[in-house]
């Protein structure tokens, strides 16, 4: 009997060899590999590129095996796949100048999972349908409207969530706004409490969106009934065809005259819902917490913001104007973006062989982009841990090195959407408060955008008079 077992171990240590030969071996392409490590059998390096993140440091993953390997390109073992990652300006440039030549836009397949189509197309191209649309929802008429949308929410916001308390979390408030905002100009939600009811799945779901295949079905059976409602009122004339991106949909037809099926919508909006809201309130939180952290910095933006405050009259909401004025507060919030980007990076995937900085890289391999080998890197950003919102006067950074929207044909078509309701939520901010953090040293963690460990908790000191436009 231990003879046989003997043989039977025998025979699956060959079987695994053979495997591990095949696989790693016959299938092996032509040319010089990029240097690295594909660390463990199947998970690779995946543990210690999210651990670093955990940890509140996303940024040495890539900077240990930049200046272990390359500053250019280094390989290694993501998420069950091979990729190589594409550092500095120089490999963000190749990637968002290459898109639908050499490379295309990859999701693990989690993506599908969450967001399936009922036309059974991928979430590629569910991708490029939507880009094609939502620059119509974005274009400069549509946002200059949006603006007074914008401000009427942010007093309300801050009416509920702010004002008559000595301390508040700034993480869940953040989210709460940018939310508010989606629902109200995606789908024309704004009842706080039919909104706080919507918003429930979606704090469970973001930060797994990666990892975590989590069914909304409840949302979006939800989303149906206010489909099949639109359209009604479309047909009677009870809802305007530009009043939201929901209705813009449902009149839009693709180039042979087919419109979208009512499951597709609502797979797309609750993208957008989780897209058009998560990033933003990092965004915004972070600003609470530089400010708090920079005197200095909060001296500039107040005083331009109480600038403007003081041209408006009695119940006069911000317009596009006036955040064009705005100069020093989006240097600061870009400042903000560069320290701690929302999207910290973004995969590829690479549709033919093609060479790189002198390396092969086999089609079908996985290429990442990160903004941390340029935000923080000192080449680009001189003194990178300081913060410094000159940087962004003038011309600005060069080129492909302050990319917190991506770039190329995939740069985030949210990204002047994103501008303003940051820029709304400064503005009502500092103009009724000054704050302190509650915790000094509190945590960052990085999973999948950088989040302060305990929501950012901060003590609120409202100034004696405030201007209310």
């Amino acid at each position: 009997m231990e003879v046989f077992y003997a043989s039977l171990l025998c025979l699956f240590v060959s079987f695994v060899f053979l495997s591990l030969h095949l696989l790693f071996y016959k299938t092996k392409p032509a040319g010089t590999l990029p240097p690295g490590r594909t660390g463990w059998p199947v998970i690779g390096e995946s543990l210690e590129f999210l651990s670093t993140g955990w940890k509140g440091h996303p940024e040495k993953f890539i900077f240990d095996r930049m200046a272990k390997y390359s500053i250019h390109i280094f390989r290694t073992h993501l998420l069950g796949e091979q990729a190589a990652v594409l550092c500095g300006a120089a490999g963000n440039k190749f990637l968002f100048s290459n898109e639908n030549k050499l490379v295309q836009a990859w999701w693990p397949s989690s993506v599908d999972k969450i967001f399936p189509s009922s036309a059974q197309s991928s979430s590629k191209e569910e991708a490029i349908k939507m880009r094609k649309m939502l620059p119509n929802f974005f274009k400069p008429e549509a946002l200059h409207r949006y603006v007074g949308v914008m401000d009427h929410i942010a007093q309300r916001h801050f009416s509920d969530g702010w004002e008559n308390r000595d301390e508040v979390v700034v993480f869940p408030l953040a989210k709460n706004y940018t939310f508010w905002l989606a629902c109200r100009l995606f789908v024309s939600i704004e009842d706080p409490s039919h909104v706080e009811k919507f918003a429930e799945p979606f704090n469970l779901l973001a930060a797994g969106l990666i990892s975590i295949p989590v069914d909304l079905p409840g949302r979006r059976s939800e989303l149906v009934k206010i489909i099949k409602q639109r359209k009604v009122d479309l047909a009677e004339g009870k809802a305007s065809p530009t009043q939201d991106i929901l209705s813009h949909m449902l009149l839009a037809s693709d180039e042979n005259g087919k419109f979208m099926q009512e499951l597709d919508i609502a797979d797309k909006i609750l993208g957008l819902l989780i897209g058009g809201h998560d990033t933003a309130s990092s965004a915004c939180t972070f600003i609470v917490k530089y400010l708090a952290e920079l005197p200095e910095i909060y001296d500039g933006v107040y005083k331009e913001q109480m600038e403007i405050a003081k041209t408006k009259g009695p119940g006069e909401l911000l317009n596009w104007e006036d955040l064009q004025k705005m100069k020093y507060s989006w240097n600061v919030a870009c400042e903000v973006l560069r320290l701690a980007p929302p999207l910290q990076g973004a995969f590829r995937e690479a549709i033919a062989d093609f060479a790189y900085n002198g390396f092969s890289i086999p089609k079908g391999w996985k290429l990442y982009w990160s903004a941390n080998s340029t935000h923080k890197n000192p080449e680009f950003f001189p003194e990178p841990q300081k913060f410094d919102p000159s940087r962004f006067e003038g011309s600005g950074p060069a080129p492909y090195t302050f990319v917190p929207f991506g770039g190329g044909p995939r740069m985030c078509p949210g990204k002047e959407y994103a501008r303003l309701e940051i820029l709304v939520f400064m503005h009502h901010l500092v103009k009724r408060f000054k704050w302190e953090k509650v915790i000094p040293d509190e945590k960052i963690v990085v999973d999948p955008m950088p989040i302060p460990a305990k929501g950012l908790p901060v003590r609120l000191y409202p100034h004696t008079t405030t201007i209310t436009a």
